[in-house]
């Protein structure tokens, strides 16, 4: 993690949003940064991975869920100020849209909890910022990919 504060650039990162029936699977980060909070499943892509192939590989190790991307959803832009005004954090996070294929939640060392969610429903609090909009977005795509 000491790595990842304050970076000369921003850090490439991707996320999936997976369904399964219509519901979203969400998870609740056990490390920092943002500990505690649901979010999607993802992380930071390691050096000659593609895109896909980090989201794929970040959703197996934080849930153990095997999944077929269908979709990109978005960019998300997560800057962290310090409070000098410094740059203490900034990711740039590829979102996908993907359909389950196999495998039950697992808790990890990166998320201690994983809930199928309804989209359109309010999500459990805590969560990462924008979660509810990337998720909404991702409904409508894993509906027109369906």
């Amino acid at each position: 993690m000491a790595d990842r504060l304050y970076p000369p650039r921003p850090i490439l990162a991707v996320s999936l949003a997976v369904f399964k029936q219509g519901r979203a699977l969400i998870a609740r980060r056990a490390r920092a940064p943002l500990k505690g909070l649901y979010s999607l499943p993802g992380g930071v892509v390691e050096i000659g991975e593609t895109l896909h192939e980090a989201a794929l590989r970040e959703l197996y190790e934080e849930v153990s869920l095997r999944a077929e991307i269908v979709a990109f959803n978005d960019h998300v832009e997560s800057i962290q100020w310090d409070e000098q005004g410094g740059v203490a954090a900034h990711y740039v996070i590829a979102s996908f849209v993907g359909r389950w294929l196999e495998g039950e939640p697992r808790p990890s060392l990166e998320a201690d909890a994983a809930l199928w969610v309804d989209p359109a429903a309010p999500l459990p609090a805590p969560a990462t910022p924008g979660l509810a909009a990337i998720l909404a977005k991702a409904a409508r795509l894993a509906e027109a990919f369906a």
